[in-house]
């Protein structure tokens, strides 16, 4: 319940999410009622967001959106509803361009479901998911990392997170996420490639551009820093003086 809200605050104290994730021109998938254009204004660098839900049509295919279409994709809690969610995730990439990002959260099985399949928490949930266990109690289990390996290609995971930091074990089986706190979750975070990634196999790689001399000066200095320090400690053992100060 309002899950997009609870993550805000947790957001804001990550500086990825003000200067990597969160810029440019976002689609939020099944924002309704919940979108994070509410709270555009704690991440400045967010051109917009548009909201896709039932009325906009079928989030596995979103079909008429083009590919490289936005710089964001944010979803939370709408994979495990799709008839499909590899071919949910696969459209979900399409449309985000080479280098943006992908924000998604995802109930965890263990934490949300507690065990029971089908969900007794919510009847709609076509999915349950974990990031990594050789064996599930669900016949519907999504292992995360089985599902990413079909995209590493296309993407590479910058963060994957099981999010029990307001769980409460203690309590017997419930449903925490009815609590103005308790996430219950899973956050999925992936990189859309460049097709120069892709054609290198790699990540991301420096652009090659030198900072302006009044700059390089200083990135210079850590090197004659480090090399000092390293001729230094080869006439004497680091950490060996123990004299009084």
């Amino acid at each position: 319940m309002r899950e997009l809200s609870k993550s805000i605050a947790r957001r804001q104290r990550d500086p990825n999410f003000i200067t990597k994730y969160f810029v440019g021109n976002g689609l939020d998938v099944g924002g309704r009622p919940d979108p994070l254009s509410l709270y555009t204004e704690f991440f400045p660098l967010c051109t917009s967001v548009r909201i896709w839900d039932l009325e906009d049509g079928d989030a596995q295919y979103l079909e008429d959106l083009q590919e490289d279409t936005f710089d964001f994709l944010v979803s939370s809690h709408c994979l495990e509803h799709l008839n499909d969610p590899v071919m949910g995730l696969s459209n979900w990439i399409r449309i985000i361009r080479p280098g943006g990002h992908l924000i998604i959260t995802v109930p965890d099985e263990d934490l949300y479901e507690q065990g029971r399949w089908p969900s007794n928490k919510n009847f709609d949930h076509k999915f349950s998911f974990t990031v990594l266990k050789k064996k599930s109690w669900s016949e519907k289990s999504i292992n995360l990392f089985e599902m990413l390996i079909q995209f590493s290609e296309a993407v590479d995971i910058r963060k994957i997170e099981v999010l029990d930091s307001s769980y409460r074990f203690a309590l017997p089986e419930y449903d925490q996420t009815a609590t103005p706190v308790g996430e219950s979750s899973i956050e999925l975070i992936l990189r859309k490639r460049t097709d120069t990634e892709i054609s290198e196999g790699s990540n991301r790689r420096s652009s090659g551009e030198q900072p302006e001399p009044n700059l390089r000066r200083y990135y210079n200095q850590y090197i004659t820093d480090y090399e000092n320090l390293k001729n230094f400690n080869q006439s004497e053992k680091p950490f060996a003086r123990e004299d009084e100060l």
